[in-house]
């Protein structure tokens, strides 16, 4: 059962990093309310390293934010969580697949090995955890200023890529916990050799005879 837990829980590591990779570098984490386009037939989205706008024609233009240090404070934020999250999720793979029960790798104890896929759950659990608070923050800013009725820049809409950060940071908790469920530590019971018996006599209890070794004289009539 542990077993098939590492496994699975190994599994949504690899898939909540793919995701949150691609949550990364995609460019829809907003997307330009129809409500404020002129015209239907363009298309304007945001992500964190670039804006694009795209036409009805095919035609796609994108432009990289020219600086960094002039960008939002919540941008530059979620960009550093999003790039932490990548780094922990790989390095929790990496822990996680040593610590596999599974797996042999050299002469590695097996309570080491416990404690290798408790640390690479943590690790997963954490890197959803820098995830979610970066897409929960930047949505919660879209929804902000899509509902604020002073603000006079261009309203957006939730786009695609947080829905992607949003599935990376539950499949990182789910399989975080299923790597640290899997190291729950179990009281093993006593073998047949650390089972001691005791008896006081004054307990009345049954006496155990031994037969006594033979001697020497009987060794010897024994072979006449």
């Amino acid at each position: 059962m542990a077993v098939c837990l590492q496994v699975v829980g190994l599994m949504l590591g690899v898939a909540s990093w793919c995701l949150a990779s691609s949550c990364t570098s995609s460019q829809l984490w907003r997307v330009r309310s129809q409500a404020e386009s002129m015209s239907s037939s363009q298309r304007q989205f945001e992500g964190l390293w670039m804006s694009c706008a795209a036409s009805s024609l095919g035609s796609l233009q994108c432009s990289r934010f020219k600086t960094t240090l002039g960008l939002p404070v919540h941008l530059q934020v979620c960009r550093a969580l999003m790039i932490l999250s990548l780094m922990l999720g790989l390095t929790s793979t990496i822990v996680s697949v040593l610590g596999l029960k599974c797996t042999k790798i050299g002469r590695i104890s097996e309570s080491a090995k416990e404690k290798m896929a408790l640390t690479g759950g943590l690790l997963l659990i954490l890197s959803g955890v820098f995830s979610l608070s970066a897409v929960s923050w930047y949505a919660s800013r879209i929804i902000h200023e899509f509902h604020d009725p002073l603000y006079g820049g261009v309203r957006f809409e939730l786009g695609t890529g947080l829905y992607f950060g949003w599935a990376s940071a539950g499949m990182a908790v789910l399989g975080g916990s299923m790597l640290c469920s899997s190291c729950r530590k179990t009281t093993p019971l006593p073998s047949a050799r650390q089972v001691s018996y005791s008896l006081s006599p004054t307990t009345g209890g049954e006496q155990i005879y031994r037969a006594a070794p033979p001697s020497e004289s009987s060794s010897k009539a024994a072979y006449v």
